[in-house]
């Protein structure tokens, strides 16, 4: 290797808030993000359908597989801006959105990002950033699956239709307030 090459260094996150269509819209916004992709993560059903998620007997969450560059934004980045656009105090719903596959859940791919899951929980606990108590639940990543690719930029194919000017909308906003330093240049 050249000195002008640089090895791509890349991390996966996978998160899941409640519907994926929001999380997707808005870490594509993220600095330093590669790709994000809407699927299912933590049930008992190989390769599920949309339809079974929804159903809410196959135990997936939706949730969002985000790869990025950790030397352009951090881990603890990404689950500081998932705190923000989504209610961790809430028990499987966002929302109008309620069961099981709309989850506040970190699924971890390393020790490494389980403990600084655990240590953020923690200090947001102990700095009471919420009324109530952070249900989140924190644990490793099984196998992800990518979702249907009709889910795949939902919000950019169909921000005119109303679930996504009036939930999707004004999570990307929230995130555009709160982290304008975090966005992409010319987002």
């Amino acid at each position: 290797m050249t000195e002008q090459e640089v090895p791509v260094v890349s991390e996966t996150a996978i998160l899941a808030g409640g519907c994926f269509w929001c999380l997707e819209a808005v870490f594509k916004d993220v600095e330093g993000v590669k790709s994000v992709t809407s699927g299912y993560i933590g049930g008992r059903v190989e390769s599920p359908s949309y339809r079974q998620v929804c159903d809410g007997g196959t135990g997936h969450a939706e949730a969002v597989r985000i790869e990025f560059d950790p030397q352009v934004v951090s881990y603890r980045d990404l689950l500081e801006i998932f705190f923000v656009i989504h209610d961790p105090t809430s028990v499987d719903r966002q929302g109008n959105d309620v069961g099981t596959q709309y989850r506040s859940a970190i699924f971890a791919t390393s020790e490494a990002q389980l403990h600084d899951a655990l240590a953020l929980v923690e200090e947001m606990g102990e700095m009471r950033v919420y009324p109530s108590a952070i249900v989140t639940k924190i644990e490793m990543a099984e196998t992800f699956w990518p979702a249907e690719d009709f889910h795949r930029d939902y919000y950019a194919r169909n921000s005119d239709q109303s679930y996504c000017q009036y939930v999707v909308a004004p999570k990307i906003a929230k995130f555009r307030e709160k982290f304008a330093n975090r966005r992409k240049q010319g987002g």
